[in-house]
């Protein structure tokens, strides 16, 4: 999903930029008319041109008086008909390109072609050679120097017209901004021509970067290629350039980290065009570069599902999902609703996320039916009476407790909502009859060090229990981080660097997964497709990120020096949290799937039902009391590989 967000050059700035341009000329409305007259002008210059050259530049009374006005009005209509025929009255000068004088040169090459034609009619009709009488010294040799004239003239028009607006016509915004592309291909060359037609300047383009040692010296639109990314430091120090754009469409993730880690430490914005796949599609143009983002920096290859398992398990079905105002929540809505759902129904708690989330959802999705349901998912009864009413297919649970350190603090809180809330929705899955139960877990639920990540665990087990009874298919899916969600690291960072810094980092080996919201929730609906009933799926987190370099990029792309604008700070590890995620789709404990980016955990539950219903009861019972020690207690019952808070000890 291409993101819209543009700093510079926007659609708005856009808008912007045509409204400035009318004004400049108040016969604009006339172009179409003026384009005509120009080209009638042109085919009578041409024409005169023509005879010119024939007659040694020298004017005769009897072409000058009798061939010339004869042949004129006949050049004329014919190629008026022929130029409209090309569609040479509706472009736009100042845009001329080498297609539009290919179009001159076949509209040209058509016309002459039906004169030559009507020329020798003319000659083998007997009753209109009389006609012909005042041409006995014409020089057919006029068709083909008219055809070039012609060619001549009204491209160098066009031309004309478009140098004037992109060298004499370009107004300057201030003082210009030094700037260097990075990439001296299609997009980069496409990138210059389109900033000088800009009719505001705003930057004085410096030079290109190229690691094509083929490119190092030569200029493109008299612009140097200066050197190689691994050279951009000192370049910028020595033409002390402003921005970057990386012109480079196609560019993968860990190229744009490379060029952003060379310039750590330099005072530098960062701009990138839009994506091969905007261009190509007339949605953007190369010009409309905005700033790079973290995400650019952490993208991954795009998502290839299986369409129609996904249809087939989403289409015409009614859909529940849980948290449905969440980050994850609100991008699993976004999904099912490309698969056109029978029903949708929100179930949040918050309203006014509630509120947002389906403003947006009924703007995009109009044909789509929905429900808004308010509901506490620990409230048993009003649960059962949501299920009772819509009969849902599909539920996908994605309300949670997720934040580790909050969770530390009111560990009664996690065990109410993500053991009790989802015991809740599991439990009338079952009885009401469900088709699926789609539950959203953790990579914090593999060795918890949380009562979060324990919790989750926990929800785990007891829907993977139900599913050994139950008609309703029952299913788990476990990933990491996603990036722009609530209270994630990254909008945290953001705002610190917004407030000049510090910017707090706990430890300088704390790493992390980082996945797209939309690219989690794409996965999150194959692999519940998938699906047969007691599986825990696994997402591919790709790589994981250390923090500390994730802020010194942040802090680069803001324009700042890490350790000298912005202060990166080592807060400490804080309650239940771990260094390093466990999360991959390989090892012992983990089966393939069809797909590549999903994995199944084979571990199930150690404990009997029995047993299992008593100890979660047992802790259930005690979350009211809010009891740290007691709930770690009683956590470790059930998670054995759970390790509690030894420093934090709360009572």
């Amino acid at each position: 999903m291409a993101e819209k967000n543009y700093n510079t050059q926007t659609s708005q700035e856009l808008q912007k930029e045509d409204s400035v341009e009318i004004p400049l000329s108040g016969i604009l409305r006339f172009r179409k008319q003026i384009i005509i007259l120009a080209h009638i002008v042109v085919f009578a210059v041409s024409l005169m041109m023509a005879f010119l050259l024939v007659n040694n530049m020298q004017l005769s009374n009897d072409w000058l008086s009798q061939q010339y006005p004869k042949l004129l009005l006949c050049f004329i209509v014919i190629k008026l008909l022929v130029f409209y025929y090309f569609r040479q009255y509706q472009g736009w000068w100042r845009f001329v390109s080498i297609s539009d004088l290919l179009a001159i040169v076949k509209a040209s090459l058509v016309s002459t072609l039906i004169l030559v034609i009507l020329w020798f009619l003319l000659l083998s009709a007997e009753p209109l050679r009389i006609y012909l009488r005042d041409f006995t010294t014409f020089s057919q040799a006029i068709f083909i120097l008219d055809m070039f004239a012609t060619i001549v003239i009204l491209g160098g028009l066009r031309m004309a017209v478009r140098l004037y607006h992109e060298e004499f016509h370009t107004e300057q915004a201030g003082k210009l901004k030094k700037f260097l592309i990075i990439g001296a291909g299609n997009a980069g060359e496409a990138l210059l021509r389109e900033l000088h037609r800009m009719p505001i300047e705003q930057y004085d383009v410096i030079g290109f970067i190229d690691d094509d040692p083929a490119k190092h010296g030569v200029n493109i639109h008299g612009i140097p290629v200066l050197g190689r990314v691994d050279e951009l430091p000192k370049i910028c120090a020595e033409k002390s350039i402003e921005e970057i754009a990386i012109a480079m469409p196609s560019a993968s993730a860990k190229q744009l980290r490379k060029v952003v880690q060379i310039c750590e430490g330099t005072k530098i914005r960062f701009r990138t065009v839009p994506s091969v796949a905007d261009i190509a599609s007339g949605r953007y143009r190369v010009s409309q570069i905005r700033n790079v983002d973290i995400n650019d920096l952490l993208g991954r290859e795009a998502v290839h599902l299986d369409l129609d398992i996904v249809e087939q398990f989403l289409k015409n079905k009614v859909i529940l999902v849980t948290g449905a105002g969440g980050s994850i929540g609100s991008e699993m809505c976004r999904q099912v609703c490309l698969f056109g759902p029978k029903l949708l129904l929100l179930v949040e708690q918050a309203e006014n996320a509630l509120f947002f989330i389906e403003r947006e959802l009924r703007a995009s999705f109009p044909q789509v039916a929905m429900e808004l349901l308010i509901c506490d998912i620990t409230d048993k009864k009003r649960v059962e009476q949501i299920f009772d009413r819509f009969k849902p297919q599909v539920v996908i649970h994605a309300a949670a407790h997720k934040h580790v350190p909050l969770m530390e603090l009111n560990s009664g809180e996690a065990i109410k909502n993500n053991i009790i809330g989802t015991k809740t929705v599991a439990d009338a899955s079952d009885k009401y009859g469900a088709n699926s139960f789609v539950m959203i877990s953790t990579d914090k639920a593999v060795n918890p060090t949380s009562i979060m990540g324990s919790s989750k665990r926990i929800a785990e087990m007891y829907t993977q229990d139900l599913d050994r009874t139950s008609e309703t298919l029952f299913v788990t899916v476990r990933f990491g981080n996603v990036l722009g969600s609530n209270g994630s690291v990254v909008p945290i960072f953001k705002n610190q660097i917004a407030a000049g810094g510090p910017v707090t980092v706990t430890h300088p080996e704390m790493r992390r997964y980082f996945m797209t919201i939309p690219e989690a929730s794409q996965l999150v609906l194959q692999a519940a497709a998938m699906g047969k009933g007691g599986e825990i799926f696994v997402l591919d987190m790709g790589e994981p990120v250390k923090i500390v370099d994730l802020a010194k990029e942040l802090i680069t792309l803001s324009g700042f020096r890490p350790g000298e604008d912005i202060e990166i700070v080592f807060t400490g590890v804080r309650p239940g949290e771990k260094l390093f995620e466990e999360l991959s789709v390989e090892g012992e404990d983990m089966m393939p799937t069809r797909h590549s980016k999903i994995g199944v955990w084979q571990k199930n539950t150690p404990l009997s039902r029995e047993v299992l219903y008593e100890k979660i009861n047992n802790l259930v019972s005690i979350a009211d009391k809010q009891d740290y020690k007691q709930i770690v207690s009683a956590i470790k019952q059930l998670v054995p590989e759970y390790i509690g808070d030894k420093v934090n000890n709360k009572n």
